[in-house]
């Protein structure tokens, strides 16, 4: 009995936490019915509300929106919001430190969470996933003597929260393993491991 009821949990578990983080994400998109005005919400059309709407909606208005922004009248209207925004005090700060990492992050030529590295955290001898996000700038960098690189470590079984640490570029190993099952190692707490490939030769380390 015990062996059938952990193989049901095995099936049901995944089936459970996946339709719960669906509905979430489903749930928050639909949210954005909410700005509509009353009359023109497709539940008063139809009579009745369909989930998954916001997420058609949300989906079309990122769409049009880069649609727009990517012509010339559309940089100019940035532009003109972007300055807007530049002189309310508090919005200044958050908006432009968060487009200053979405641009590093999701850039096409940038290296940030490219690589999947292996470090030694919180002490020596204890080893964990980290994730290569650039090298140290700032006045940071004038402190730092020799060869260092800045690293993301998330924690397990969360990884959009962790620490960042400038460390040794001598102290770092890359692996061999991509950004998402390097993710999915740290998710799953270690169980389902990535497939094991050749180890890239130490010289090429860090310099693609």
């Amino acid at each position: 009995m015990k062996k059938y009821f952990i193989t049901g949990l095995l099936i049901w578990i995944p089936l459970a936490i996946t339709f719960m983080v669906l509905a979430w994400i489903v749930g928050t998109l639909d949210a954005i019915l909410l700005w509509l005005p009353n009359g023109f919400h497709p539940r008063d059309f139809i009579g009745l509300d369909i989930p998954g709407v916001g997420v058609l909606a949300s989906l079309l208005i990122v769409f049009f929106t880069g649609l727009v922004a990517a012509n010339v009248l559309g940089q100019k209207l940035v532009q003109l919001w972007e300055a807007l925004l530049s002189r309310i005090p508090v919005v200044k700060s958050i908006y432009y430190s968060v487009k200053q990492v979405s641009d590093t992050v999701f850039s096409s030529t940038g290296q940030a969470f490219r690589k999947a590295l292996l470090v030694q955290y919180p002490r020596q001898g204890a080893w964990t996933i980290a994730f290569l996000t650039g090298q140290p700038g700032g006045d940071a960098a004038h402190h730092l003597q020799g060869d260092y690189v800045s690293v993301y470590v998330p924690t397990t079984p969360n990884p959009t929260s962790g620490f960042f640490l400038m460390m040794p570029r001598a102290d770092v190993i890359e692996l061999e393993m991509s950004v998402d099952e390097a993710l999915k190692y740290i998710i799953s707490m270690g169980v389902v491991a990535p497939p094991l490939r050749r180890p890239a030769s130490r010289a090429a380390l860090l310099n693609e």
